[in-house]
């Protein structure tokens, strides 16, 4: 079975922990990884592609040091090989222009404030990890206990 990696980005360690939390279901479905940067995330990225796995969601704070999450996402929308990888930004501190920018430059499917609520952001990942399953002609019956049943029979159609 092809492995679906979903990556959790944000320089404060404890907010990756209760995001992780929230998505533990997901395990061992998919792979769940987390990074404090950008820069961490991008290698984290090359790594996971050269060895052939998939990048079905990617998760991130917009306020790090280094490179902000709008930056990182950028990143990701403009790299071919993970032009169908889903983006969340999932940030506290985003001003309205930052907001703009997640939606014009990187693309982003989805936006959450923290504190955010879990069962919306769960549900949310697994619309965004089925459709990525589609989008990539990946052979959605091997989720089949974590995918989005409504969006399965929407694509299906």
């Amino acid at each position: 079975m092809e492995k679906i990696t979903i990556i959790c980005v944000d320089d404060q360690r404890e907010v990756l922990s209760a995001v992780l939390k929230d998505l533990a279901e997901f395990e061992p479905s998919f792979l769940l990884e987390d990074c404090e940067s950008a820069d961490e995330a991008l290698a984290l990225m090359d790594e996971l592609d050269a060895e052939g796995q998939f990048i079905g969601v990617i998760i991130s704070d917009h306020v790090m040091p280094g490179k902000s999450g709008v930056e990182l996402l950028t990143a990701v929308a403009n790299d071919s090989r993970f032009i169908h990888t889903k983006k969340l930004l999932l940030t506290g501190q985003a001003t309205h222009q930052d907001t703009i920018a997640a939606i014009n430059q990187a693309r982003i499917e989805s936006y959450f404030e923290k504190p955010w609520d879990a069962e919306v952001l769960v549900n949310c990942v697994r619309t965004l990890v089925t459709e990525y399953i589609f989008d990539m002609g990946l052979d959605y019956t091997l989720w089949g206990d974590v995918v989005d049943n409504t969006t399965v029979l929407r694509r299906l159609r």
